[in-house]
């Protein structure tokens, strides 16, 4: 749903309700609903390998907020786009919750960058714990995201800044270029978070802290994409993260903030659980996927 829609977010996000209910998308097995980036981008290497996990029985909608680069928008004005993101998620779930349980698709949230950000913002878990959705992918979470900062801070104190381990793993899960993180994990609860992040990804790690102390992800073990001849000074590496930003999407694929179908994959596969998909069938779509941008 573009910007010009409507004049509020709350208009917009009822027009794309009704788009919704046009379309039958509660008919399908999965809804999805997807917080653009500042521009009103989606990855397709996001939405794709769903669409092949699930053979196609998946509806997705996102309303724009911007036109402005997320990268940009987080240095002006972080919060920009909350206000649609959480306008879209209360006129669906308003509608999914009058649906039977048994009859009504399964409910996902998804964002990238500034995206992951805004979708965190869209719900307030206190609501839906009656009647929880399902499950959320928030890949290149920026720095300026408190739930994202707030859940590294709390990380279990052997695993690393740039891949946490949060508590059991029950809700809660990150990973990046080699899966999750490593150690004994609880089995998922009724949500499945999960967040994809690189620690080459200077939207993610930047901070305004690294202006008067080294960051937590130049620690060693360092993660597998963070050379070892970086080196932390006062200023100087704020400064050149700063200049990062700027270009991080611009990366190799599978570093800084260009993400990889193969990680997507890897992650809707834990979050969704798509039943006929063995290990060889999965090395084959990734395979088949390994292009899509």
């Amino acid at each position: 749903m573009g910007l010009n829609a409507a004049d509020s977010p709350e208009e917009r996000a009822e027009l794309a309700l009704a788009e919704l209910l046009r379309a039958d998308a509660f008919q399908r097995s999965l809804l999805v609903l997807v917080t653009p980036t500042g521009t009103g981008w989606i990855d397709p290497a996001a939405l794709t390998p769903l669409e092949y996990l699930h053979r196609g029985d998946v509806a997705s909608v996102a309303v724009q907020y911007s036109y402005l680069p997320s990268w940009l928008t987080l240095l002006v004005d972080a919060d920009y786009g909350a206000a649609t993101a959480r306008a879209l998620f209360q006129a669906v779930y308003g509608h999914w919750t009058t649906l039977p349980e048994d009859d009504r698709p399964e409910l996902y949230l998804h964002g990238l960058s500034l995206g992951a950000l805004n979708s965190e913002r869209s719900a307030d878990l206190w609501d839906v714990l009656g009647d929880p959705f399902q499950g959320a992918l928030w890949s290149g979470p920026p720095f300026r995201s408190s739930t994202w900062s707030e859940l590294v801070a709390q990380r279990e104190p052997d695993s690393p800044e740039w891949l946490p381990r949060f508590r059991d793993g029950s809700v809660v899960r990150f990973m990046n270029q080699d899966g999750f993180s490593p150690g004994e994990m609880a089995p998922w609860g009724p949500m499945r978070i999960v967040y994809l992040q690189y620690a080459s990804d200077p939207i993610t790690f930047v901070g305004e802290d690294v202006l008067w102390q080294r960051p937590g992800w130049l620690e060693e073990p360092r993660g597998p994409d963070v050379s070892p001849d970086l080196w932390w000074f006062p200023l100087v590496t704020l400064l050149q993260l700063t200049a990062d930003l700027a270009v991080a999407d611009q990366a190799p694929t599978g570093y800084g903030h260009v993400f990889a179908v193969e990680h997507y994959i890897d992650a809707w596969l834990e979050i969704t659980a798509p039943e006929g998909w063995p290990t060889a069938e999965v090395a084959r779509l990734k395979e088949a996927l390994a292009d899509v941008k």
